[in-house]
């Protein structure tokens, strides 16, 4: 239902008698504002606290201007600068650096010791990036009133640790504030992603280390933050995780998110099903992102004539009509085949906070979960978006028909994924609510206890608030401890049932997924788990 202001003009006379009716409803009306304040607060208190940290790599460009599209789902808390073996700043002091089988001397290259590698003189990336949110903030407010205000953001920027690849040596702004942050009494996990390196992080934790490693409270204190911080890792681009966090602070979190991963990285598109396929298109990515406003503008494609650091050797992306051997002629290392003007190009680290977005998987809830960034896997290795072993020998048919085992872990998200995102860059250029596509919105049970044979009835409550349309499925996400298959009874139905198997043993779970998905441009997709616990 829609409300109407109606307007109102010229002087109001209130009768007396009415004054006491008067005072009543505004006092009503003011006690109901406080509590949605508090309400409203409560929330913001939920979400979970994200730092970022990220080298100017094309793909970093392009998973920070997603994150600032979700930055409804976090507290963002701090948007740090950070070096890696492949982009590091130097000190501007001549001073020169060299770290054996880095980049520069692989690819029969015999580069260094050298002042910096692969860095802008003036890089400001992060800025353009909260720049170009600025200017779309009045329209995504408008559909989204989570969404922070460009000054919030700008004042969490910090330059971290960037002179040399791995330096820990010495403070930084970016160090400083996630030392604060780690320090706090606020309560809940800090999630701290490495989109490139990690020695800011290392920096901050030494520092910690550093100052309280000889008093009295330093056990209590490095247990509290190593149950307190929660790294979010895209590997260890500079070896500080390995030669200093894991040795010094082996106890703190550390999401190793491996399983059902999907193609965001580079050459993504070599291993897409031909479902998947249309989502690395120049077509797709042109009418949902790239012509969509500001952000859009900034986001990197394939042959888009950027380039993030002016002479860069490995950096041939901006370039188009041009093959392979051509590139080489002119002098680029050619580490990735040379794909069609306008496809996409990467997001190689947005799978390491894409489990923290409020899409009802609740995969923020514990790293065995599994959603839109994949899960904590037993067996790591290369795998598809099914958490499936996967051969490079396999044809398309093979991997789809693999994916599509009845035992598969994971479903396909990526068009959920994506169409997610071409609905949030759609917010950016449209002023009006009515004019754009928001997803569904469920409330059910979260979980249920069940004995062996037992039918179970699950239920929920889906709407709409653009009134579209809304599919739904159910499906077991084979995520819980109990390993064999459970199937709903009716699983396009609002309301279905599942029978606990007779073999599930008391304290297994079973995950079930309540699916909904809207008809809008783009459809929406979101998403209720209940967890049945055998007992």
């Amino acid at each position: 239902m829609k409300l109407s202001k109606k307007s109102i003009t010229g002087p109001h006379k209130i009768p007396l008698s009415g004054y006491m009716d008067f005072i009543a409803l505004c006092m009503i009306i003011l006690l109901s504002l406080t509590g949605c304040m508090k309400e409203k607060s409560r929330v913001e208190n939920l979400k979970p606290r994200l730092v970022i940290t990220c080298d100017p790599e094309l793909d970093d460009f392009n998973t920070l201007i997603r994150l600032l599209l979700y930055s409804t789902d976090f507290r963002v808390e701090g948007l740090v600068y950070a070096s890696s073996q492949y982009h590091w700043k130097g000190d501007g002091k001549g001073t020169k650096w060299f770290v054996p089988g880095r980049e520069y001397t692989r690819f029969g290259l015999h580069m260094g010791p050298m002042e910096s590698w692969r860095w802008a003189k003036d890089e400001h990336f992060i800025h353009d990036a909260v720049n170009a949110y600025a200017k779309v903030y009045p329209n995504l407010k408008v559909h989204n009133p989570g969404y922070p205000t460009p000054e919030y953001l700008k004042s969490k920027i910090r330059y971290g640790n960037i002179e040399f690849d791995g330096d820990i040596s010495k403070d930084s702004p970016g160090s400083d504030l996630i030392k604060s942050l780690m320090l706090d009494d606020v309560p809940g996990p800090l999630f701290i992603s490495a989109q490139g390196g990690a020695s800011t992080i290392a920096r901050a934790l030494k520092s910690i280390q550093d100052k309280f490693e000889n008093t009295a409270g330093w056990d209590s204190l490095k247990k509290r933050i190593s149950g307190k911080v929660i790294l979010l890792l895209s590997g260890d681009q500079d070896d500080t995780y390995a030669s200093y966090i894991k040795p010094n602070w082996p106890d703190i979190g550390n999401w190793e998110l491996r399983g059902g991963i999907m193609g965001l990285g580079y050459n993504a598109q070599a291993n897409a099903s031909r479902y998947d396929a249309v989502f690395y298109t120049p077509g797709w990515m042109e009418r949902n992102i790239t012509s969509k406003g500001p952000l859009g503008a900034l986001y990197r494609v394939w042959g888009d004539g950027k380039q993030m650091v002016r002479g860069d050797i490995f950096d041939y992306f901006g370039l188009s009509g041009y093959s392979e051997s051509e590139l080489r002629r002119m002098g680029y290392i050619v580490w990735a085949p040379v794909r069609e003007k306008g496809s996409f190009l990467g997001e190689g680290d947005t799978h390491i906070y894409l489990n923290l977005i409020d899409n009802g998987l609740r995969a923020d809830e514990d790293v065995t979960y599994g959603g839109w960034g994949g899960r904590k896997a037993e067996n790591p290795g290369r795998r598809d978006s099914s958490g499936q072993q996967i051969d490079s020998t396999m044809s398309i048919e093979e991997i789809m028909r693999l994916m599509m085992r009845p035992d598969t872990i994971f479903p396909d998200f990526l068009p959920a994924l994506q169409n997610d995102l071409a609905a949030r860059f759609m917010w950016s250029v449209t002023p009006l609510y009515e004019d754009a596509n928001h997803g569904p919105a469920i409330n059910g049970p979260l979980r249920i206890s069940a004995k062996p044979g037992e039918k179970v009835q699950l239920s929920a409550d889906v709407s709409d608030p653009d009134g579209n349309d809304i599919s739904v499925k159910w499906w077991q996400f084979r995520v819980g401890s109990y390993k064999g298959n459970v199937i709903a009874e009716d699983p396009s139905s609002m309301s279905t049932s599942v029978v606990v198997p007779q073999d599930a043993k008391p304290g297994q779970t079973i995950h079930m997924i309540l699916e909904a998905t809207d008809n809008g441009k783009p459809e929406m997709t979101r998403y209720h788990r209940i967890i049945i616990t055998v007992v």
